[in-house]
């Protein structure tokens, strides 16, 4: 699977410190960065989570050289992938994988939920 071919631009989440928003899941040592198909989106995230965002920002998905210097510096933090549309309520996503200092390979994924019944 691949990004949709639709997609223009990448939206990211910015906290306070104006650092990109990232994920990690309960049990794992790596993080994804939370990313969006769209504006809508993202603020849809932000409100559903009651997540403090600062700011949302967006890459053209055809830019190349940004996209290398997002992955370059992200990888520093132990982030290994882009969560595409993460639905805060469901834990769908499309999971980004990085290949080298590019976009890689899609999957759909599903977060378990925080809470579950008993």
């Amino acid at each position: 699977m691949s990004l949709p071919p639709d997609l223009s631009e990448i939206h990211f989440l910015l906290d306070g410190g104006g650092s990109l928003v990232v994920y990690q899941e309960k049990d794992t040592s790596w993080l994804g960065v939370l990313a969006f198909s769209s504006e809508v989106k993202a603020r849809s995230f932000a409100d559903a989570s009651k997540l403090e965002v600062s700011d949302i920002v967006a890459i053209r998905s055809s830019d190349s050289e940004s996209i290398a210097g997002l992955i370059a510096q992200v990888k520093k933090r132990m982030v290994r992938n882009l969560l595409l549309d993460l639905d805060y309520a469901s834990g769908d996503c499309t999971i980004v994988e990085f290949e080298g200092d590019r976009l890689g390979p899609t999957r759909s994924w599903r977060f378990e939920p925080r809470h579950k019944n008993r």
